[in-house]
């Protein structure tokens, strides 16, 4: 009788398992990069012997975000670092898939990654916010730790140089939008996407999280700020044209925040190219204005593809990023990866940033 019990008892959990599916995929890249008057922010506990002093660095560091003067306190120290690292990342998604008997898909994700902390140093790998699909057709609904309909925007990254994709079209938005997070919780937000032939359109609104502040003594809370954005794609031969707008609820005594982004994507042969503008009003009159770019790919054949990207602003403080990149497939999913670029914000001066490297998709 056991033995027959704990053979139903087998039999039905292979069949639990048979009716889902489990999957993992991801990449690993290791190289070496440049990146000139390199620097890192620590978050730092000192020991105040003499109270009520201004806190300075025998070394010079920028010290931000003092909590406490008294005689123990956390402070945010911004310091220069070596400027030619070893770089990394470790990728592991995990998705769970389990489909309906009338074709209705559930998926679930989480993100297990390890990246280098921009110092020389090796970073240990932590679990991200779980992303919930649902998907039906031409219909995608997520919730969790979604990406927005910004993030999902065709052809906004574009081509990005480097193989850690440090060169960007993008560069000169200062807006915040919902953005998957590798690392982190995410947004906890919804986003709708809905594709028939060659349209489609997309949605996503998250609430902001509550903050507490104490002025005066006083512990106040300041409720989150919504956030919403819309976006609608449509591809005509090799040509594939996007344009998205988003709008953030504006925080107690200032005003709301926006964003439109109008993208244009084609393939020609060996070559693709994407273009990009957007005008984005946020709190900092010094960061409003129009951004633009563009960004270019060309098989050059012997399994080599160069790339470039170009991304300004007209604001004052926007960034400004220029590079070039190689790719050499090697076959089985790796390839060798480097690129060379400059950047700079506002009237700042340009710094040079390089890497080189190898990725393995698996």
């Amino acid at each position: 009788m056991k033995k027959v019990l704990f053979a139903s008892t087998a039999l039905i959990a292979t069949a639990s398992v048979a009716a889902a599916e489990v999957k993992f995929s991801g990449y690993g890249r290791f190289g070496i990069s440049y990146q000139e008057d390199n620097s890192k922010s620590y978050e730092v506990t000192f020991t105040n012997q003499n109270t009520g002093q201004t806190l300075t660095t025998a070394s010079g560091a920028t010290i931000t975000g003092v909590t406490t003067t008294t005689t123990t306190g956390k402070a945010t120290v911004s310091d220069t670092v070596e400027e030619t690292i070893l770089v990394s990342r470790f990728r592991l998604n995990i998705d769970g898939i389990a489909e309906t008997d009338g074709g209705v898909r559930f998926e679930a994700r989480v993100r297990l990654q390890a990246d280098d902390t921009n110092d020389g140093e090796a970073g240990e790998a932590g679990l991200n916010g779980a992303r919930f699909s649902v998907i039906y057709g031409g219909l995608r609904v997520d919730a969790g730790n979604i990406a927005g309909a910004f993030d999902n925007l065709a052809n906004y990254y574009g081509n990005e140089p480097g193989l850690e994709n440090f060169i960007g079209q993008y560069s000169g938005v200062d807006y915040s939008f919902a953005g998957y997070s590798s690392t982190g919780a995410g947004v906890n937000g919804v986003f709708f996407q809905y594709a028939v032939g060659d349209f489609a359109f997309g949605a996503s609104y998250d609430q902001g999280a509550d903050t507490w502040t104490a002025p005066g003594g006083v512990l106040t809370k300041t409720d989150g700020r919504d956030r919403w954005d819309i976006s609608a794609t449509y591809t005509f031969s090799n040509i594939t044209a996007a344009i998205a707008y988003g709008q953030t609820e504006a925080a107690p005594g200032g005003e709301k925040e926006t964003l439109t982004v109008l993208t244009l994507g084609g393939e020609w042969g060996d070559f693709s190219g994407t273009l990009f503008v957007a005008d984005d009003d946020v709190s900092s009159d010094a960061l409003n204005g129009t951004a633009y770019g563009l960004s270019a790919a060309y098989n050059l054949g012997a399994a080599t593809t160069l790339t470039f990207a170009y991304g300004d602003g007209s604001a004052d403080d926007d960034t400004q990023q220029y590079g070039i990149g190689a790719i050499y497939d090697l076959g089985g999913g790796a390839s060798l990866r480097g690129g060379i670029g400059q950047s700079k914000a506002g009237d700042g001066d340009s710094k040079l940033r390089a890497d080189f490297g190898a990725q393995f998709n698996f």
